[in-house]
């Protein structure tokens, strides 16, 4: 993939041509996780109630997407942590270290008024660079 190549990668939700989103765009050796919520594969969110568990939901939908870019965790350069109660901050980042404490991104925790669903207690976004040759399409 060259530098003037885009790829977007799909979320599965219905209000993606609504609102014209994708979960992560790659561009170049560049890609960009938008984000993310704790949403189960059966629309439900995950972990209601619970910071560690929506966050580690919130990282495996982020690394999934990640990967369809053609990217992994160690490509990740910053992360940044939405937290609806920012006191909860201890628990979103256990749950980070658990993943990328190798890595060690740049991080940002944010308290944020509320999310779309009152359910959801974080949200991530994720950067990353690729360093290595381009993946397959």
């Amino acid at each position: 993939m060259d530098n003037s190549e885009r790829r977007n990668v799909g979320s599965g939700s219905p209000l993606k041509p609504r609102i014209g989103f994708s979960r992560a765009v790659r561009k170049g050796a560049h890609v960009a996780v938008a984000g993310t919520a704790p949403i189960g594969d059966d629309g439900t969110t995950v972990g209601v109630g619970d910071v560690y568990a929506q966050t580690v939901r919130c990282l495996d939908i982020a690394e999934a997407a990640l990967k369809e870019a053609g990217a992994e965790p160690s490509d990740v350069v910053r992360t940044r942590i939405m937290l609806t109660d920012v006191t909860t901050w201890r628990e979103a980042a256990r749950a980070h270290g658990e993943r990328f404490s190798a890595v060690r991104p740049v991080t940002t925790f944010v308290g944020v008024s509320r999310f779309i669903d009152p359910q959801w207690l974080v949200e991530i976004e994720v950067d990353a660079i690729l360093t290595r040759g381009p993946a397959a399409p």
